[in-house]
Order: C-alpha cells, then sequence, then structure tokens
C-alpha cells in the first residue's frame, strides 16, 4: 500500500508544471497561448529570460528530487524509485491537472536521476559536450547525452534491471520530444 501511495503521489508532484505557477503568479496569463506553447523551461527562457528559464528549471528538477529523497526515506528499492521517477516525468508529459498538455520532462527527470546518482552529472555534461559539435542542438546532444545514462548505472550497480528500466524512461522522453526531432531531421 505504501509503495501504490508512494507511485501516486510521484505522479501527482509530477503535475505541478513550474511554469504555469510562474505565469499564473507574474503574468496572470497561460504558457499555452505563447511561443512553442510548451510549459517548459526552454520556452518560458525564450519568452522571459534566463532568470525565468532558471526558476523553472530548477522548480521542475525539483519535483524528480522530491520523488527519489521521499521514496529514499521510506527505503524503497532503486527499482521501486526509478519507477516513482518515471511516473513523475509522465506526471510532467501527461499532467491530468492541465488536461494531459505538459512539458517533455527533461527538468523532471534530470532533477531525480542526479538525485539517485549525483555521478550521472558528470555523464551528462560530459555526453553533451562530446555529441554537441557534431549535432549542433541542444535537443539530440541533451537525448544523446540521456542515452549513456541506462549503461553508466549498469555499470555502476552492476544491474540489468536498472539499465532497462532507465532505457524505458528514457524512451518515454524521447517519445515526448518525437515531434520535434521529426521537424529537426527533415530540415536537415
Amino acid at each position: 500500500m505504501e509503495l501504490i501511495l508512494f507511485l501516486a503521489g510521484a505522479y501527482f508532484i509530477g503535475n505541478f508544471l513550474t511554469a504555469h505557477i510562474l505565469m499564473k503568479l507574474f503574468r496572470k496569463r497561460s504558457i499555452n497561448s505563447q511561443g512553442s506553447g510548451n510549459p517548459g523551461a526552454r520556452n518560458i527562457g525564450r519568452l522571459y529570460g534566463k532568470k525565468a528559464f532558471l526558476i523553472t528549471f530548477l522548480g521542475d528538477a525539483l519535483k524528480g528530487s522530491l520523488v527519489i529523497l521521499v521514496g529514499r526515506m521510506l527505503e524503497f528499492t532503486e527499482i521501486e524509485l526509478l519507477f516513482g521517477l518515471i511516473l513523475a516525468v509522465i506526471g510532467h508529459i501527461k499532467p491530468i491537472f492541465f488536461r494531459f498538455k505538459g512539458g517533455k520532462g527533461v527538468s523532471t527527470f534530470i532533477g531525480g536521476i542526479i538525485t539517485f546518482e549525483p555521478l550521472l552529472a558528470i555523464v551528462i555534461v560530459s555526453g553533451f559536450f562530446i555529441i554537441y559539435p557534431f549535432t549542433k542542438s541542444f535537443t539530440i546532444s541533451g537525448l544523446g547525452a540521456f542515452c549513456l545514462i541506462p549503461l553508466t548505472v549498469s555499470y555502476l550497480y552492476q544491474s540489468m534491471e536498472l539499465m532497462w528500466t532507465l532505457v524505458v524512461l528514457i524512451i518515454i522522453i524521447i517519445l515526448a520530444h518525437s515531434e520535434n526531432l521529426i521537424k529537426k531531421f527533415r530540415h536537415t
């Protein structure tokens, strides 16, 4: 029962979209009708600057981090923690509170995965800087760097279960970006 409550709570934590909260508090408007319409850090950053980007990124990352920290306090296994993170990311991408129209889940994923294993910050940053010169795309470089995470976790934890759980999580994030990726590949 405790695990079910944790997983349900993780999904609902994912539903709190920082960009929506900021827009309602300071602009009295919906982020969905501005820029790309995406309630994420990149869109709000393009519209309102670096400070808005940073606040949104940190707010959304905090959700993933919170799920992992609560799961650890409740002494759940690593697999259960990652299932909680999957549901937080899904909650961000498909929030019931916003008619299933959410962000891409990247900030929530980053906050959660770095809380899960801090060494992964090095993998993400290194992977991004290795891939970026070839792609010249933040999106493709970031997603490419994320693909290194399952292998790294498999090596660190000696667990194929964790690796495949992370593969599922990264596929969810890639699918959330599928429309943007299709546009990018059509342009090249």
